[in-house]
């Protein structure tokens, strides 16, 4: 293509993709005037309009205003601002859609309502003050006169969900769902149910102590983690190395309340997990109670926040072979 040719109309339509009329809009707009004019009034293009009128297209297709196009052409506004400009504002329709996408997705599932239309987009469109109110609502109303240790429900106040700016579509749909739980009477009576019976009675109780709790998900936490792997490899459980592992969470657990750890009190320990074992074989209830309740809160904090917690595939084979171990120690 020559600098300096001149082409008509039809020539530059098929070059740019645009049709003639639109072409001829954009010169009556004042965005883009014609290089020349044929005797017979035709129009012509040199490459560098060819050029301009390529991208115009191109910014139309993004949605770009005229005024838009005219100010950058005039030179009041550079390429790259106006790009960045509609960046910005993709984006935040992507981010409009993707709620709109997580809230059609909902009501499909659980053939919404018109009030729940209304509610949803509410609780997708919340912003970040809100949110937190809600939460702290319901953990205000759960743990009122709650009977468990002190400081217990402030510990279970930190696990909180927090949308991120540009979420997802599972965590939007996650947050629904959690929102929804957390302003419905029956779910906090329910949770808050399930932490008295659980954590207001002996053993629960003492697993809720600060000594307690703050071993088993920060020390007890790293030593576990190592006993589950040994498990998962098939290590046997009168192994010195898983001897070792039990041992170590022994005596982490007994200095948690400032005791220290025997032959004896490994045997005891060792009662315990089997007890553990055999709840979790015989009591299903309690299971899907917690997943229905708290373990349902957690689980959907977990895909809010984005970080989905580990199952637990092991199941009470592993509390079995944690006490085969404990007692292989003992002896």
């Amino acid at each position: 293509m020559d600098d300096n040719e001149l082409y008509p109309i039809g020539d530059v339509a098929r070059r740019t993709g645009l049709s003639v009329s639109a072409i001829r809009y954009y010169s009556d707009a004042g965005v883009i005037a014609p290089t020349g004019v044929t005797e017979a009034g035709y129009r012509l293009y040199d490459v560098r309009a060819i050029a301009r009128l390529e991208l115009i297209r191109t910014l139309r297709d993004l949605d770009a205003t005229l005024d838009d196009i005219r100010q950058m052409i005039d030179g009041e506004t550079s390429l790259h601002d106006l790009l960045a400009t509609h960046l910005e504002l993709v984006e935040r329709q992507e981010r409009d859609l993707r709620a709109r996408r997580a809230v059609l997705r909902t009501l499909v599932k659980q053939g919404g309502t018109a009030a729940q239309v209304t509610l949803m987009h509410k609780l997708v469109s919340m912003p970040d003050e809100e949110r937190e109110r809600l939460v702290d609502d319901f953990w205000n109303e759960v743990g009122e006169d709650l009977d468990v240790p002190p400081g217990f429900v402030e510990r279970l106040r930190t696990m909180r969900p927090s949308l991120p700016e540009d979420p997802t579509a599972a965590q939007l749909e996650a947050w629904i769902e959690l929102a929804d739980l957390l302003r419905g009477e029956e779910f906090r009576g329910a949770v808050r149910s399930y932490l008295r019976d659980t954590y207001g009675t002996f053993p629960g109780r003492r697993m809720a102590a600060a000594p307690v709790w703050d071993f088993i998900h920060e020390e007890g936490a790293k030593v576990g983690e190592e006993i589950v792997e040994a498990y998962r490899s098939g290590l046997p459980a009168a192994s010195p190395r898983a001897q070792e592992l039990v041992v170590r969470m022994a005596n982490a657990s007994a200095e948690a309340v400032g005791g220290q750890a025997t032959a004896e009190s490994r045997e005891r320990l060792a009662t315990a997990f089997l007890l553990v074992e055999e709840i979790q074989r015989e009591d299903s209830h309690e299971e899907a109670r917690y997943d229905a309740t708290h373990g349902r809160y957690l689980s959907l904090v977990a895909v809010i926040n984005g970080t989905p917690p580990a199952g637990d595939e092991e199941g009470p084979e592993l509390f079995a072979w944690i006490a085969a171990a404990l007692r292989a120690s003992a002896r």
